[in-house]
This record gives structure tokens, sequence and C-alpha cells, in this order.
């Protein structure tokens, strides 16, 4: 059959015509119900292509589902969440759902007026990507409509899933490797928030990093610095960490993101990294290998995290009630930045 014009409307009624199936049998498609076989899938999808048909959003949504998914990041500038939003994606490849995004930029009123704009919109189902917002109002948003939250640590939620890397743990992991290669006086570069709270990553990593610091008998030298994320209050905090006649041999940045502005103002004061001061950052992003930065790193697998979250709310909304909180073990990558010390005076606590 020929594709219909312009003018003429394209109807489930015309794609069962052209695909030579009957009009219950694409409503299965397009329902992606039980049952379906992959020739059938073919035919009606190539059909669909061929007669540029695309199901109206509304009336799928008047009929219980839409097939998009809300995804809510809190950054955009975080190289990171482009791994997440990778294994988003794949997750969906073979699914008829589509993803549409929502940016907060860490604002908890940002978050709750997008959060409600998706709702609005009738989505199927939210991923919440490192939300800044407290445990109620998660509770009141997974009454609405199912959720997952990525790097949110509410392991006894009841009502929502969670996705998550051990982040007390990985902070842990940084902490023993820059001690076993000499170095004492190791800070922690924190994120400045509006609210925070203990089911946040960073506060996680906070965590992680004194607990170890105090274990390993270096409870005296624990510096959490807190800056804003945004080039100038990072870079101005970092500048002032490393004039200081305190400067501390090692930096463990909660993000690479921050990582990479420590490495830069480093070397523009003239310091060497990691001979003057070793610098470690959190989530293996790509540019960890470049050989201008070679920054060691915590890879909590970002494609794994967003392709758990997908499934995870797809079941949600399929049907399943239990909560899930799927955890990933972190593990640290080992480039140039934190090499050992050799001098004298590395064993001494500083």
């Amino acid at each position: 059959m020929m594709p219909k014009k312009k003018s003429e409307r394209v109807t489930i009624r015309t794609v069962a015509e052209d695909a030579g199936v009957s009009v219950a049998a694409v409503s299965k498609v397009l329902r992606d119900a039980y049952g379906v076989s992959e020739a059938l899938r073919a035919k009606v999808q190539a059909s669909m292509t061929t007669l540029g048909y695309r199901p109206h959003a509304a009336a799928r949504g008047m009929r219980g589902q839409t097939y998009t998914l809300g995804v809510l990041f809190s950054d955009i500038r975080n190289p990171f969440f482009a791994d997440i939003m990778s294994g988003v994606n794949s997750a969906l490849e073979r699914t008829q759902y589509q993803p549409l995004l929502g940016i907060s930029n860490s604002g908890p009123s940002n978050e709750l007026a997008i959060v409600n704009a998706m709702i609005d919109r009738q989505m199927d189902g939210l991923i919440l990507v490192a939300p800044r917002m407290a445990s109620l109002e998660a509770s009141l948003i997974a009454e609405r409509v199912p959720i997952v939250m990525i790097g949110h640590h509410e392991r006894a939620a009841t009502d929502l899933d969670t996705v998550n890397n051990d982040d007390a743990l990985g902070a842990g992991i940084v902490v023993r490797h820059l001690a076993e290669g000499g170095h004492r006086k190791i800070a922690f570069l924190n994120i400045q928030l509006e609210l925070a709270h203990g089911f946040l990553v960073t506060t996680q990593r906070e965590i992680g990093y004194r607990a170890t610091m105090t274990e390993l008998g270096l409870g005296r030298n624990i510096h959490v610095l807190y800056a804003e994320q945004t080039v100038r209050d990072t870079q101005t905090a970092i500048k002032h960490l490393l004039a200081s006649k305190h400067r501390p041999d090692a930096i463990f940045c909660w993000t690479d993101f921050i990582a990479f502005q420590a490495l830069s103002v480093a070397r523009d004061m003239g310091l060497s990294v990691p001979g003057d001061v070793a610098i470690v950052g959190y989530d293996n992003t790509t540019d960890c290998d470049l050989a201008q930065n070679a920054l060691t790193s915590i890879d909590q697998s970002g494609q794994v995290l967003g392709l758990q979250s997908a499934r995870l709310l797809i079941e949600r909304i399929k049907g399943r009630t239990q909560a899930e909180h799927f955890v990933v073990t972190p593990r640290l990558v080992v480039r140039g930045s934190s090499k050992a010390r050799s001098h004298k005076g590395a064993d001494a606590e500083g």
C-alpha cells in the first residue's frame, strides 16, 4: 500500500490494513501485550514507519499508559550523568518507552515543580537521579506514580526502588589507597547543599571518609571542605586549600567533575600532581583516561545504574509492589594522579 497523503489521518486501522493484520493485533503491539510474536511486531512496526504513524500520547494516557518515562537529573554539567542516561537508553531499546528529561539544577523546589509537570503529562514512571528531596516528599510522589531513585540511600523505603553504588565503601577505598601510598593529610572536597540529609551520596561519601580516616589513626587530619558546584566557587575553594600553610598532601573529590578542576588549579599554581598533592575523583568518567588527567577514580558503573533503574521502573509500572534496592560494589581505578609518595616523612601522621 502507498503511504497516505499528509492531509489524510493515519490511524490504527490504516496501519492494520497496510500490515495485513487485524486492528486488535496492532493494538496488542502498541500495548506491548503478552504473547505478541517478533514477526508480528516487526510487520506492524514496519507499517507504522512507512505510514509515519505515531500513537497519540494523550489518547494512550486516557487508556492507561503513555509509554513515556520522566528522567530527572540534578545537574546537566556532570559527565557521569551521561553514563547513566546511556544505561537507561540501552534498557529501553527494545521497548516502546521513550525517556523525557528534566534538569533541576540541584534545587528542591525545582525538583518538585518538574516532577509535578511530568506527572501532569501522564508519564508512566519517573527515574530521579541524585535528587535532593526529603524522604517524605519522595513517598508522596511514589503514591502518585512509580519511581526509582538513583543516588538516594533509603534502603528501608517500601514504596519506591533505589539504585546505588555503596558510596561509604567507595570513599573508604579511596582513603585506604591514599594512606597506603604514604599520604596522611587527606582532605575531602564535598558539595555545599541547601538541604543535606543522610540519604544523599555526598553525605554517604563523607561518612565513609571520616570513618576510614579515624580507623586508620588519621582522625586529627580530617578536613572536609564544602563548595558550591560552580566553577568559580569550586576553584576558589581549591585555591584557598592549596595555598594554606596546612596544605593537604591529597584531595579526595566527591566527583570527577570537581576533581578535574582540582587538577587544573593545582597545576596552574605550579604544584606537581601527585608529587605535591595527589588527587582522586569519583565516578570514573571517560575523561579520567586522558593523559592530561590520568585521574584515579572510583568506578561505580554509571551504565549499570541507568540500566537497572529503567528495568526496575518498568517492573513497577507492570505491577510489582515489593521494593528493590540495587547496590553496585565500587571499584578503584588507579592512575597517575595518586602515585605513592616516596619522600621522607611519608609515614608520619603530620
